[in-house]
């Protein structure tokens, strides 16, 4: 399933980010890349120790969390915390497939690092689509190529299983936060089936009300789907 998810952080919160970002130090993106994603990617990524990294990182999260869509298409276990990457003109990552696992380290000395399966990958944008020229992420499903460049702010969410690339930058630079996450729904079929089932009880409880029979009785069937298949 491809989500997009609109409006995940406002027009003022990406310019505070970006204003964040403008001073900070920028490193070679392929420090993050496994052996056959570092051979085709060309990007800058802030450091992920970085001080700037760790308050945008939270930031981001809080953003996610507080928005009922992304929770309910994503049903998130464990985000790992958010980086954040620029593609000058040139710059480019080929096609490949994030890796399967990862792992991170918390703030703090004292804490161990944290293993997780990435189920979701997701891109923020932080640049509005004028900006620039090139950069799309391209997702590839059975369905086909699907070119993604959405207003800054806005979020895409995808199976991590999922081939991907980011077109080469021809004008401008395009700027994104970028996560994986640990779903606590496993299969994808599944996450895509509770997601649109919830939207289509929330569209029915508007026409009719929450305590109508057959909202109270669809709720009973996802949140039941939802003990079936969750790993909690």
């Amino acid at each position: 399933m491809l989500a997009h998810i609109q409006g995940v952080i406002s027009a003022e919160e990406v310019a505070s980010i970006r204003a964040i970002l403008e001073g900070t130090n920028w490193i070679d993106g392929r420090v993050s890349a496994g052996p056959q994603g570092a051979t085709v990617k060309n990007n800058l990524q802030v450091p992920e120790d970085s001080p700037q990294g760790r308050e945008l990182s939270q930031r981001v999260v809080a953003a996610l969390m507080r928005s009922p869509v992304f929770v309910a298409a994503a049903f998130p276990a464990r985000i790992a915390p958010p980086m954040f990457n620029r593609y000058d003109v040139g710059m480019t990552y080929g096609t490949h497939v994030d890796g399967a696992i990862r792992t991170y380290r918390p703030a703090g000395a004292d804490m161990s690092s944290v293993h997780y399966r990435t189920d979701l990958s997701a891109t923020l944008f932080l640049t509005d689509p004028d900006d620039y020229e090139g950069g799309e992420l391209v997702i590839e499903d059975t369905f086909g190529a699907h070119a993604v460049k959405l207003p800054a702010g806005d979020l895409i969410l995808y199976p991590s299983t999922s081939r991907h690339r980011v077109e080469p930058v021809t004008r401008g630079s395009r700027w994104a936060s970028f996560m994986w996450m640990q779903s606590m729904i496993r299969d994808d079929a599944q996450r895509t089936t509770l997601f649109e089932m919830d939207l289509a009880i929330q569209a029915l409880a508007n026409q009719v009300t929450q305590k109508d029979p057959s909202v109270v009785s669809l709720t009973g069937i996802y949140a039941n789907l939802v003990r079936m298949w969750s790993e909690v």
